[in-house]
């Protein structure tokens, strides 16, 4: 029978190793999409790197450092993810005034939700970094030794 201890470090692992292929995977669609028209749009390549090392470190060597700044960097994912759903649903939101000039803001808004921009792909960064983070919970590497 496992303790509980040893059930807790499989789901902490199975949670980062599922955050990297989450931010891999994000690697590879943004590639197959091409998606590097402008500076703007590479930002979501940095954060996948950035998320995909602190995790991989975090997952080899698991100390309060390391667990703290994996932490940090997912909080830099999510921020990101959130500006790029800011990016894209503005850019829908453009696109859809430069076509339908006197269409209405309810019709423009709801036109820029399903635009060609998708909302939820940004999206997908934020679900790896909650993963991530989900794993440092209560982490033993956090716990307060000088108690």
């Amino acid at each position: 029978m496992m303790s509980s201890a040893d059930i807790l470090l499989r789901l902490r692992r199975f949670l980062l190793g599922l955050s990297i292929l989450l931010l891999g995977g994000t690697v590879v669609e943004l590639s197959l999409v091409k998606h590097w028209g402008d500076v703007v749009q590479l930002i979501p390549f940095g954060l996948c790197g950035l998320g995909s090392i602190a995790a991989l470190v975090a997952l080899l060597r698991p100390g309060r450092a390391t667990v703290l700044g994996l932490r940090v960097c997912m909080g830099l994912v999510v921020c990101g993810s959130v500006f790029g759903i800011y990016e894209h649903l503005s850019n829908n939101i453009a696109f859809q005034q430069e076509i339908k000039p006197n269409a209405a803001t309810s019709e423009v808004l709801v036109k820029a939700v399903a635009g060609g921009n998708p909302l939820l792909a940004p999206g997908t960064l934020a679900v790896a970094a909650v993963l991530a983070l989900a794993a440092t919970y209560y982490h033993p590497a956090l716990e307060n030794k000088a108690q």
